[in-house]
């Protein structure tokens, strides 16, 4: 059976992952995470499809080469809620209410300090990131008009995902998704409205985009402040505890600056794509847009790992654990093996949706086909650093993806482009990082020795 930990007057609907079938445990989190995080990807997915097919080609190579420069914003904040994420689930799986509730006072506090934080740095620092990607004058106007519309309602994105990242962590990802569902849904009719009726062009979906994403965060909220459960958020009670954030950070800021920096070295990627021109930029936007998609089982499979791992850590259960690691890894794998092999067969029909121009089509068919079946590397990596953040170990994950996604992948690039300066070998960039993380973080995992560490920590 799965065990729930319930509040006194109300049904709860929080997942104890410490007792149970494995597999069906990490299922029953991933499935809703991966509806949750497929309705997320909607976002930017459908801001390149109304732009791509009503604006123009320029429009979509314009969203596609912010997505770096939104990423890497972004993925820091998100770094420090798998930290809160991590030291909830292992409160959450020692069921010690009195500092699970502290722990969420603490990471409210943050969330709403590093949203004003970022809304701020992020709108100023637009033109210089994108003079710093070498972005092409008929491109660089449009991309700046969506990224500052983007960066000034940014709150809402971290706040809903610090809200469910909250509810992920003990075991809730069904209400996210319900609130997903809706505010994706509003993007698309938003999209629709202000393109098509409105004819404001690439800032229409840039306001459709953070309307949305304010509607999932008050939803969230709503839902954190007026609950009666153990993740209860109170705005009277909500302050800094030191000791948590400390805790918080240790997983966290390895984590953030890892995301952050595998981002920002996206970043140079996007810059030797641009010297191919728009209709390569926009090719790649449509590999990106797509290759999104086939991550998403993965990923939702390796935050189930972590907070499996954590919850089972806090309960001191090692061996079941590493169980889960590894049935998480086959599950990732087996999904994306089948993902991979329906995209390399209709590529050119997927890439179609997006643009009509047979030079995108071209660009975009040849980087899915060299990429999908090297996710399988990924795999790994993801499930891996996902059960080393849950133990509380962020920092090895972070070098060992730092060392193969930004050092050696910005070595590797260098180098080949000066042999053959050509798309396939800018695009192979991603699946030799793949490759080269994938087998330094399993030496690590296996050869090791962390469980020992882990039975030292203090109880």
């Amino acid at each position: 059976m799965f065990h729930i930990h319930a509040a006194a007057d109300t049904k709860s609907k929080t997942l104890d992952m410490t007792s149970g079938p494995i597999g069906r445990l990490l299922l029953a989190f991933a499935l809703p995470l991966l509806l949750g995080n497929l309705f997320q990807q909607l976002y930017n997915t459908v801001d390149s499809l109304v732009v791509g097919n009503f604006v123009g080609t320029e429009a979509l190579a314009a969203v596609g080469s912010t997505t770096s420069i939104i990423n890497t914003m972004v993925s820091f904040f998100n770094g420090v809620s798998i930290g809160a994420g991590v030291i909830i689930s292992q409160y959450y799986g020692a069921h010690r209410e009195d500092r699970l509730h502290e722990a969420i006072e603490t990471t409210m506090a943050i969330t709403f300090l590093c949203s004003v934080i970022l809304t701020v740095v992020g709108f100023f620092l637009v033109p210089a990131m994108l003079r710093l990607m070498s972005t092409p004058d008929d491109v660089i106007s449009a991309a700046s008009i969506y990224l500052r519309i983007y960066f000034a309602g940014v709150s809402g994105l971290l706040v809903y995902n610090m809200g469910s990242g909250i509810l992920r962590a003990v075991g809730d990802t069904r209400r996210p998704l319900m609130f997903l569902c809706f505010s994706s849904c509003l993007n698309i009719g938003l999209d629709l409205l202000f393109v098509l009726v409105f004819h404001l062009g690439i800032a229409g979906v840039g306001y459709a985009t953070i309307i949305s994403q304010f509607a999932s965060a008050i939803l969230i909220l709503l839902l954190l402040t007026k609950s009666r459960d153990v993740y209860r958020f109170s705005w009277r009670d909500m302050y800094v505890d030191r000791h948590i954030l400390r805790q918080i950070l240790a997983v966290g800021l390895p984590t953030g600056l890892q995301q952050a920096l595998t981002s920002f070295s996206n970043v140079f990627v996007q810059s030797y794509i641009n010297s191919f021109g728009s209709s390569c930029m926009a090719g790649w936007s449509c590999y990106n847009k797509i290759d999104q998609f086939i991550m998403l089982p993965l990923r939702s499979v390796s935050q189930a790992a972590t907070t499996f791992v954590s919850q089972n850590i806090g309960a001191k259960n090692i061996s079941r654990a590493k169980k889960g690691t590894a049935t998480a890894i086959a599950m990732a794998a087996g999904i994306t093996f089948t993902g991979a092999s329906i995209l390399w067969i209709f590529a050119p029909y997927m890439v179609r949706i997006f643009n009509q121009e047979q030079m995108v089509i071209h660009y975009g068919v040849l980087f899915l086909r060299l990429c999908v079946f090297f996710m399988l590397f990924s795999c790994v990596n993801q499930v891996l650093a996902g059960s080393l953040r849950g133990i509380g170990n962020a920092r090895v994950p972070m070098f060992i993806m730092l060392s193969s996604f930004v050092v050696f992948r910005q070595v590797y690039l260098f180098v080949a482009t000066r042999i053959a300066d050509t798309a396939t070998v800018v695009g192979f960039g991603y699946p030799a990082g793949w490759i080269v993380s994938a087998f330094l973080m399993t030496g690590y995992y296996v050869f090791s020795g962390w469980e020992k560490k882990v039975e030292k920590q203090n109880p």
